[in-house]
């Protein structure tokens, strides 16, 4: 009994290890992305962009490339070395990034964005994949939550450092600013980053799953068609307050690039983060006594954040806004930890990479390519009405989403636990769910 203790205490330092690294590589990835909401203002002056042309920078250019090519790339990490492609994928989006300071227009800046999307799109999928392969079911929504701090801490840097930057020195060098620690980080992962032992012994030869075969495997199970859904929604809600929140103060409460960035990095970065870790480990404590917790707790922060971000768009007096703000923050990723790991805990070991990019290939093509676009896009058309308040109520029109993605989460709790049971026999993708 002591040596299998021993042994898993050995087997959990290295784990915990390589989780703090794809943590560190998740938070410079979200501040490479994030880090542009902040600067928007200083260059839509410098460049003469509009609105729409913001939200397309935000959103659609990088939300396409990101997301279709992370299906090869995840294809390729599950037959592959995963660090390796961890660590390259860092050091591309790093160097898009300062290509994004030295941008001369919008086509340059587009191109450079476009950039940092394929660079991202191979970190996210093969760190799903090793966390899972890492942490059993029963800890695994706490450590895909603990990973999902990753943006928290990215929204922190990304809005601090360009808020700062765009004030202090300028939107250029802020971009310039943000590669650099990139690549520092991408050097910490090619140091310390390690895959899961069982990959290790197992890796030569790896088992070869048809594509068709993994994505019929998780099709057959109706909790993982609703929270792919119920996602997807979330995701547009989520993209469109992310993108478009500095702006919002700047516009509405005249707040200044670093007072904006400052309170958000505190808003989104630290209440966040502990909404972010809190869902995990009330999903995975829940999940124990009932199975249907792991993902009926998503539904109710669902339902709980759209009064919340009510009050903080509706709301003229900062005062009042301010609760809205904080407890909307808190809960905008409540649903990230326990929906990353039941989708991986409904995947065979070697379709762990492909099932990460296909969730994130339809929550970020729809969810990120469409929020920030249509916020911007409604914002410009109620310009002539409402002026410098347009993006208020365009924001006001994001909130329904957050009921629609609770629909669904809730309707997934049902099956999940008879999911969950079905995917432990399931490796031979023969199990069909009970009727």
């Amino acid at each position: 009994m002591s040596a299998q203790r021993g042994s898993e205490r050995r087997f959990e330092r290295p784990a915990a290890v390589s989780l703090a690294v794809l943590l560190a590589v998740f938070a410079i990835n979200y501040m490479d992305r994030q880090i542009l909401a902040i600067l928007i203002e200083p260059i839509q002056r410098d460049l003469n962009l509009g609105d729409g042309q913001a939200g397309l920078l935000y959103g659609l250019a990088f939300a396409v490339f990101y997301s279709v090519l992370g299906i090869p790339i995840a294809r390729w990490a599950d037959r592959s070395d995963r660090t390796r492609i961890i660590v390259g994928s860092t050091a591309l989006f790093s160097v898009m990034t300062v290509a994004c300071g030295m941008a001369t227009g919008f086509v340059p800046l587009l191109l450079a964005r476009i950039g940092v999307a394929i660079g991202e799109a191979g970190t996210g999928p093969p760190s799903h994949a090793i966390i899972a392969d890492l942490y059993p079911v029963e800890r695994r929504s706490t450590a895909m939550s603990v990973f999902s701090l990753g943006p928290h801490i990215g929204i922190v840097l990304g809005l601090v450092l360009g808020g700062l930057s765009a004030q202090w020195l300028g939107w250029r060098e802020a971009f310039l600013l943000a590669g650099a620690i990139s690549f520092v980080v991408a050097l910490l992962a090619l140091g310390a980053l390690k895959d899961s032992p069982q990959r290790n012994v197992q890796s030569d030869p790896v088992r070869r799953i048809p594509a068709a075969a993994i994505v019929g495997q998780l099709w057959r199970y109706r909790s993982i068609r609703h929270v792919t859904v119920g996602s997807t929604v979330a995701s547009i809600a989520v993209s469109a307050l992310m993108g478009w929140l500095p702006t919002f103060l700047m516009r509405s409460h005249h707040f200044s690039p670093a007072d904006a960035g400052l309170l958000l990095a505190l808003v989104l970065g630290v209440l966040g983060g502990m909404g972010t870790v809190a869902s995990g480990l009330i999903a995975d404590r829940a999940g124990q006594r009932d199975g249907r917790a792991r993902l009926g707790s998503v539904a109710a922060g669902m339902l709980l954040s759209a009064p919340c971000w009510g009050i903080a768009f509706a709301s003229d007096d900062f005062g009042i806004a301010i609760l809205g703000l904080a407890s909307g923050g808190a809960l905008i990723a409540f649903h990230l930890g326990p929906t990353f790991a039941m989708v991986q805990s409904l995947v065979v070991r070697e379709g762990r990479a492909l099932a990460a990019a296909l969730l994130l290939f339809v929550a970020n093509l729809v969810g990120v390519s469409i929020g920030p676009l249509l916020v911007g896009a409604v914002s410009d058309q109620l310009a002539m009405t409402h002026h410098d308040e347009s993006l208020r109520v365009a924001l006001l029109g994001v909130l329904p989403l957050y009921l629609w993605a609770a629909y669904h989460y809730h309707v997934a709790a049902r099956t999940l636990e008879n999911d969950l049971c079905l995917a432990t026999v399931a490796d031979d993708l023969s199990c069909r769910p009970a009727a």
